[in-house]
């Protein structure tokens, strides 16, 4: 099987905020002002309506100071911690490698924001046919419907300088190389972003600084608990229990096991 990476060359980006206003209109996003709080980047973080963002960072680099960027998105784990801990069921894979939130069995309980290594996912209120108030995940599909038709993310064809792009698993990654060579004088510590902790992930970075620096942990992975519930627990009780049952038994374990601010939990794994 295919599968596909989208690649961020951080140092190409301009910070234009097109790929921000492209994921928008595609997806039918609503629009969130936020008060001006004193920088020039529009929002705070990722939200569930709003699927990507341009951070803004000012570093003196070489003797001056420069504007360090960042598309911030779903990263698309391959080992995703929000597929892992979900006890619905309502987070799976794509054959592109996208992870995709199947509404109609999200109950928003708020277990894949927790397990998120990346706090990528987040919940909203909507609401349903019959009235009523509800939660659901939301986050960026890696606009796996665009995908299916043949055609490449919004926000990757409203790049005007290439700093996103978007094709095969290695494609990407021998693009990402040699770019990487390219910019190792001007940035001694730029690397390729591809953490191995989650099997890495389909948006790989190229970064010039830490990863903490872009509000990017070092060495993410899946908790071990949610890897047993998820690949063993859950697919035995299912067969043994009956799916409605194992569900409950999933909303109890995720609530006192792996969710990792609960006391106890198994948060260093």
């Amino acid at each position: 099987m295919t599968e596909y990476i989208k690649f961020v060359d951080v140092t190409k980006c301009d910070g234009c905020r097109a790929c921000m206003v492209a994921c928008k209109n595609w997806n039918d996003l609503e629009a969130e002002p936020e008060p001006f709080n004193g920088t020039i980047q529009s929002h705070e973080t990722l939200t569930a309506n709003t699927w990507n963002l341009i951070t803004y960072q000012e570093k003196e680099m070489n003797g001056r100071f420069e504007w360090l960027f960042r598309h911030k998105s779903c990263l698309h784990c391959t080992d995703a911690g929000c597929e892992k801990v979900c006890p619905e069921d309502a987070i799976s894979y794509t054959e592109f490698g996208s992870v995709v939130v199947n509404y109609d069995k999200c109950v928003g309980c708020g277990y894949c924001v927790e397990g998120c290594p990346f706090d990528v996912i987040q919940l909203t209120h909507y609401i349903d046919e019959k009235g009523k108030e509800q939660r659901r995940a939301q986050k960026c599909t890696l606009c796996t419907d665009r995908l299916e038709e043949g055609l490449q993310p919004a926000c990757v064809t409203s790049c005007h300088t290439d700093a996103l792009m978007f094709g095969t698993e290695d494609e990407m990654l021998a693009i990402a190389e040699k770019r990487l060579k390219e910019v190792k004088d001007r940035y001694p510590k730029a690397h390729i972003y591809n953490p191995a902790g989650v099997k890495g992930t389909h948006t790989v970075y190229l970064l010039v600084e830490d990863p903490e620096f872009y509000g990017l942990p070092s060495k993410p992975k899946v908790p071990t608990t949610a890897k047993i519930w998820k690949d063993y627990a859950q697919p035995i009780g299912k067969m043994l229990l009956g799916a409605t049952t194992m569900a409950v038994i999933g909303s109890v374990i995720s609530n006192k096991v792996l969710n990792p601010y609960h006391e106890g939990g198994d948060s260093d794994e």
